[in-house]
């Protein structure tokens, strides 16, 4: 398999890299059954901070809470890092392999700095309002949430860091095309995810 994949040329790289192989179909197959169970996961957060988000304890209330342009600007990277994924993955699939890091070291850049954002906001939450993690189950819901997006918006930057370094010499094949693929749905998934919290969490906090 080496052997033929050194002599790949964008002719012959087939159109669809990531399911090229057998070992890329079911890595392809395994990640949707992962998917799944991320879905329950964060409907079940989804639900509970549905469920708290008025427990507030005296403590301030998401119209009090909220700093929408730090939200919006931390949207905005997030979203676009998501299209710059897909641009990598479409130098990927015309075996441009120096476009596709680039496209990718793009999208790791402004999730960087969507994460930077949130990290901003957490901290400005508990010293400027006292609003941490136990000061209310609202709080313990609010975070819990919105943290473990972030924790997996973390783990993405990491395994595309990882990617993009350990396959930096070897260049592309039909071997790591659907590593770079599923790292890519996994990044669009966590964009998926994000334009629900700002709905359910932001938008609908500052008006209810």
């Amino acid at each position: 398999m080496a052997h033929i994949e050194e002599k790949l040329t964008a002719e012959t790289f087939p159109a669809e890299p990531q399911k090229a192989t057998l070992e890329g179909k079911n890595k392809f197959l395994a990640f949707w059954f992962f998917l799944g169970g991320e879905t329950v996961l964060f409907g079940s957060l989804f639900a509970t901070y549905l469920a708290l988000k008025n427990s507030t304890a005296g403590g301030p209330t998401t119209q009090d809470l909220f700093d929408m342009p730090i939200v919006f600007l931390a949207t905005m990277l997030l979203l676009t890092s998501s299209l710059t994924s897909v641009y990598a993955m479409y130098h990927m699939k015309n075996f441009d392999f120096r476009k596709m890091q680039l496209w990718m070291f793009i999208t790791v850049l402004l999730g960087a700095g969507f994460l930077a954002l949130e990290i901003y906001e957490f901290n400005h939450y508990v010293h400027e309002f006292h609003h941490t993690f136990t000061s209310s189950a609202f709080g313990s819901a609010f975070y819990t949430l919105v943290g473990f997006h972030g924790g997996h918006v973390a783990f993405g930057l990491l395994w595309i860091i990882t990617l993009m370094v350990r396959n930096a010499k070897r260049g592309l094949d039909l071997y790591n095309a659907p590593k770079f693929y599923i790292a890519s749905l996994y990044w669009h998934f966590i964009d998926v995810v994000w334009v629900f919290i700002f709905t359910v969490v932001y938008l609908m906090g500052m008006v209810s």
